[in-house]
């Protein structure tokens, strides 16, 4: 090999980022289209944009703040995806994961503070992990489309919601002033989680979700189960014949994926909105998934990817100060998926033009890889 190719072939790692901010360039080049026929100014939108995430204490907060639900929906996204299964029910497991730590917290204010929390945390995962479980079982025992399902357990998941916060969940000691407000009661200070910056949504929640973005890369690139649900999803064929159970690992990675958006909706309840609410939510289930892609369904890419996406929330509502609606964040972000999406579509494209065939010795090998026998994997 060349030393020029060598070069390059070992900075290859680098192509996705790159290829990622091209096309985060190209989105808002389109977007800057929009906005000129709009009559607005695109820079001076985007130098809003930037203010609005990070122009001081407060936006930094912010974005912080949206970032963590984020990031946590977007790293069950990873596991999903990664599996081949496509989990569009995040925003359903949020809402699901969110009532069961608001109803754990209330039921259970008298535990100490940390065990509260611990398990108000836990429940929130175990919720959304059995909501997206049922999913992941009618697709690998039944044949059903998960995309269709889960898109379903969405709306599902929403009256459950109104069903609880006008029942059972309600809160009886609202003021009249909140009576139009469907919401349970609010949980005991003991299970708040601490917030790093005093007056902010900036909670040791972002710290949670960080440090499980690293556990999961590790999960999914050096454990037996990961490596599982990896095969799985690269060739089901292959990897049932190497002794995987495809449908064990479709279900497993769908109860994964629910169980992290699960969480994101227990971290907002327990650190910011601090009881269930109607729309407490905010769509953090469909962004978290615009996230998972954008990182290129990688737990430690979605965590810059969070911040971006959370920015874009945070701003949303400093667009109105540059003559533009909110609405527009919307539009930016379709834009930004579009081109990440289909750059990424397009480097793959191009590598498989570029690789040279694969050689007798070498389709051999492959073939007898593929193979592998079953105790290598128990």
């Amino acid at each position: 090999m060349l030393p020029a190719k060598r070069i390059l072939h070992q900075l290859d790692f680098l192509t996705p980022i790159l290829i990622s901010l091209l096309a985060v360039l190209a989105a808002l080049a389109v977007a800057a289209v929009f906005l000129i026929i709009l009559g607005v100014d695109p820079i001076n939108v985007y130098v809003q944009l930037v203010k609005g995430a990070v122009g001081s204490t407060y936006s930094l907060t912010q974005t912080l703040g949206k970032a963590t639900p984020l990031l946590l929906v977007a790293i069950g996204i990873c596991i999903s995806f990664r599996a081949s299964v496509l989990n569009i029910g995040a925003e359903g497991q949020v809402i699901i994961g969110g009532l069961a730590t608001a109803a754990f917290a209330l039921a259970f204010p008298d535990l100490p503070s940390w065990l509260l929390v611990t398990l108000s945390l836990l429940a929130g995962f175990a919720a959304g992990a059995l909501y997206a479980a049922i999913p992941g079982v009618l697709k690998a025992w039944f044949g059903v489309n998960e995309i269709l399902s889960t898109i379903m357990m969405n709306q599902i998941a929403i009256q459950i919601l109104i069903l609880l916060l006008t029942g059972p969940l309600r809160d009886t000691a609202a003021s009249a002033t909140s009576a139009n407000i469907i919401q349970t009661a609010m949980i005991t200070k003991t299970a708040w989680l601490p917030t790093l910056v005093k007056g902010s949504y900036f909670h040791t929640g972002l710290l949670l979700a960080v440090a499980l973005a690293g556990v999961i890369f590790f999960f999914l690139w050096w454990t037996v189960a990961g490596y599982r649900i990896r095969a799985v999803g690269a060739n089901p064929a292959a990897a049932r014949y190497a002794g995987i159970s495809v449908k064990q690992v479709t279900v497993m990675a769908m109860a994964l994926s629910g169980g992290f958006a699960g969480l994101a909706g227990a971290v907002e309840v327990l650190g910011v909105s601090h009881r269930a609410l109607q729309d407490f939510t905010t769509g953090y289930g469909f962004s978290g998934i615009v996230v998972a892609l954008f990182g290129g369904l990688h737990p430690l890419g979605a965590i810059p990817a969070a911040f971006l996406f959370g920015g874009l929330l945070s701003s949303g509502s400093t667009l109105q100060s540059a003559g533009v609606s909110s609405a527009m964040v919307t539009v930016l972000q379709g834009l930004v998926v579009m081109f990440v999406v289909g750059s990424s579509r397009w480097v793959q494209r191009a590598r498989r033009t570029d690789a040279p065939p694969p050689r007798a010795a070498e389709k051999a090998d492959t073939l007898e890889s593929a193979a592998l026998p079953k105790e290598s994997l128990s």
